[in-house]
C-alpha cells in the first residue's frame, strides 16, 4: 500500500459487458464478424479531468503494434461507449488499417491480446483525425491524470 494512494479518490476503470479482462473478445466484434466495437463501461476518472482518449492495439502483431482504434476528446463525464458508436463530439483517428475508426481483431494466426488504453487527460487535444497513436501520445504527454486498461483475447 503506498503511502501516497489516497483511499477517496476512486481508481480508474474500463470494462465491457461484451468480454471480461483477459477474457475472449466475442466474433461479432471481430473481422471475422460485424467489425463493430464492444460496448466498454467508464468509471472513476479523476477529478479535474477534461477529456479521455482511447487506444486500442494489438502487442503480439508480427511486425509491430498493430493499432485497432484510437479515439480522443471523449466527454470526461462518458460512463459507456455503446456498441457499434463513438461518443458525440470525440473524434477517432487513423489506424494500421489506413482508415479511421474502429477495426476489429483480425489475427493471421495464434491467440492475440488485445489491449484497450484509456486515459483521463487535463486538456481537450487540438489534432487532426488524420493522426495516427504515435502523434495521439504526443499530443497526450504530461497531460494524463488517470490510466485504466482492458485486455481481450481472439483467435481465429
Amino acid at each position: 500500500n503506498s503511502p501516497f494512494h489516497n483511499p477517496l479518490q476512486k481508481i480508474m476503470t474500463i470494462t465491457s459487458s461484451a468480454f471480461s479482462n483477459n477474457g475472449s473478445i466475442p466474433k461479432k466484434y471481430t473481422c471475422d464478424g460485424d467489425n463493430i466495437n464492444p460496448s466498454l463501461q467508464i468509471s472513476g476518472v479523476p477529478v479535474g479531468a477534461k477529456s479521455l482518449a482511447l487506444i486500442m492495439d494489438d502487442p503480439d502483431a508480427p511486425a509491430s503494434v498493430f493499432v485497432h482504434w484510437v479515439l480522443w476528446n471523449v466527454n470526461p463525464n462518458t460512463t459507456a461507449i455503446a456498441s457499434k458508436s463513438v461518443p458525440a463530439g470525440a473524434i477517432e483517428g487513423m489506424t494500421n488499417f489506413g482508415k479511421p475508426g474502429y477495426g476489429g481483431p483480425c489475427p493471421h494466426v495464434g491467440t492475440h491480446h488485445y489491449v484497450f488504453k484509456l486515459y483521463a487527460l487535463d486538456t481537450l487535444l487540438n489534432i487532426s483525425s488524420s493522426t495516427l497513436k504515435a502523434g495521439l501520445e504526443t499530443a497526450m504527454e504530461g497531460h494524463i491524470l488517470g490510466r485504466a486498461e482492458l485486455i481481450g483475447l481472439y483467435k481465429r
